[in-house]
């Protein structure tokens, strides 16, 4: 090869602002190098495979032995005292079907002050039916007398705080789903966790909330260095922050923990109000990542991403009106007060009056109620009785959306918009604007259409609920 035009090339001599411009310029490399570099080294957020360094701090789990912060293995040994068989993971909701999910409310003090995993402050179940856009919650009080698969009889608090202390697979929230399912005889498919101060700043990020009290409270902040708050009933309360907790937790009414579980549904409806007002849910999503790095510390969950968006728009469309609630009241006949030895001391229990339990039960999951196991049956006759308005997308250039359109059609589904795509695509892409699921589910059976096609994009001012652009893929099956 001829190198000779290298000659001609003149390389002068850097000027001083060159010069600190390259300068800073590697620098800038270097440390986003090293930054990058123990990012990915040290990624907690989602699993990934092989195992962490050990300046990461973490330990890493591998077959028959865990490293620990000085890179040694350590042989693993059976938890105690009951080795539970590990479970696999939750499958993913396939968007249709009912699903049970236990909310789990955690007093984090237990841990700063050294007295072990927590236990649960608040046991809460929801059931969610797609289908009908209907869903229920059932409260579970804290001292309620249950047998804990594993551990025996103890207050169902203790659930989730023996778990974790053994080292159970699946942990706390896993031990107290196994005890809520033999509880009550349905099954739960997922959790989600938060404690104290995380739902403190959640109240004050999306802009506190109002609710009617039926009794005079004195509202008493965790920890010192606040003044008590009195509400009176007679009308809406704001609350706001660590208002918005005490009013959650109080339990010094003369309903007591039956109270409380009836307060907290209370706050419940009204942090879906608030939410889902026009003029914040927007602000919302605009401040996702700022939310999620406040909160994520301290909510916990099993469920998917992709199966949370999906829950967060099908809950936009249930009315509240239709939501069955439910606690399980000693006044209400549903248990008995007792009192037990706990730890050496005294303790006061309830135990459930099962027969009255499984009445309550039923009225919230029953075959005709929030539960009903709908999602089943012939994926066409589901998608037609959705009526999901639909936008066919030519991303081909052919003129394929006519002919798309038309055979959408034949089927029964309701096509109110054709035109073209964007953009040219060799891979069919459904974008879901609304809780539309059984649609995508019949477009799966009958086009071969996978999730990796699937986009969820919540938009309550588009005009359609589902956008299809249509590939070149999809093409042959289009006569």
């Amino acid at each position: 090869m001829n190198f000779e035009f290298l000659k001609n090339i003149k390389i002068g001599r850097p000027t001083p602002r060159q010069i600190i411009f390259w300068g800073v310029t590697v620098v800038l490399a270097i440390v986003a190098f090293i930054a990058v570099n123990n990012l990915t080294q040290c990624w907690t957020f989602t699993n990934l495979p092989g195992i962490a360094p050990a300046k990461c701090g973490a330990t890493t789990t591998g077959d028959d032995f865990t490293i620990n912060e000085q890179g040694t293995p350590i042989a693993n040994l059976p938890p105690t005292p009951v080795l539970m068989p590990e479970s696999a993971l939750p499958p993913a909701w396939d968007g249709a079907s009912r699903i049970n999910i236990l909310f789990i409310g955690l007093d984090a003090r237990d841990l700063v002050e050294n007295d072990g995993p927590p236990r649960s402050d608040t046991m809460i179940l929801f059931t969610v039916d797609p289908l009908t856009k209907t869903a229920g919650m059932l409260s579970i009080p804290r001292d309620l007398w249950v047998n804990i698969p594993g551990f025996g009889y103890s207050r169902i608090n203790t659930a989730y705080s023996s778990g974790e202390g053994s080292q159970l697979p699946g942990g706390g929230p896993g031990l107290a789903m196994k005890t809520v399912e033999q509880l009550l005889g349905v099954p739960v498919h997922y959790y989600a966790q938060i404690d104290f101060n995380t739902f403190s700043q959640l109240i004050d990020i999306i802009g506190c909330i109002w609710v009617v009290p039926e009794e005079r409270i004195v509202l008493d902040p965790i920890g010192p260095g606040t003044d008590k708050v009195v509400l009176t009933p007679g009308g809406e309360r704001e609350l706001c922050g660590w208002k918005a907790l005490a009013y959650a937790r109080i339990r010094k009414t003369e309903g007591g923990d039956a109270d409380r579980a009836r307060r907290q549904q209370q706050v419940i409806f009204a942090i879906r109000d608030q939410v889902f007002e026009p003029d914040v849910f927007p602000s919302l999503i605009a401040r996702a990542p700022e939310i999620y790095a406040t909160l994520s510390n301290g909510i916990k969950t099993n469920m998917a991403l992709e199966d949370a968006i999906q829950l967060a728009v099908l809950g936009k469309d249930i009315d509240p009106a239709s939501i069955k609630t439910g606690v399980i009241d000693p006044q209400k006949g549903m248990a008995t007060f007792d009192s037990t030895i706990l730890g050496g001391e005294p303790a006061s229990i309830l135990k459930p009056i099962m027969d009255q339990v499984r009445i309550l039960r039923d009225e919230i999951f029953t075959t005709t109620g929030p539960t009903s196991p709908l999602a089943q049956g012939d994926p066409a006759t589901l998608m037609r009785e959705e009526e999901a308005r639909i936008r066919v997308l030519d991303g081909t250039f052919t003129g394929l959306e006519q002919r798309a359109g038309a055979v959408f059609q034949q089927y029964g589904m309701n096509v109110t918009e054709l035109g073209p795509a964007p953009e040219a695509y060799s891979q069919t892409v459904v974008i879901v604007y609304g809780p539309k699921l059984y649609t995508i589910k019949w477009l799966q059976a009958t086009f071969g259409v996978s999730d990796r096609q699937i986009r969820f994009s919540p938009d309550p001012n588009q005009t359609v609920d589902i956008e299809i652009r249509l590939g070149s893929d999809i093409a042959p099956a289009i006569p």
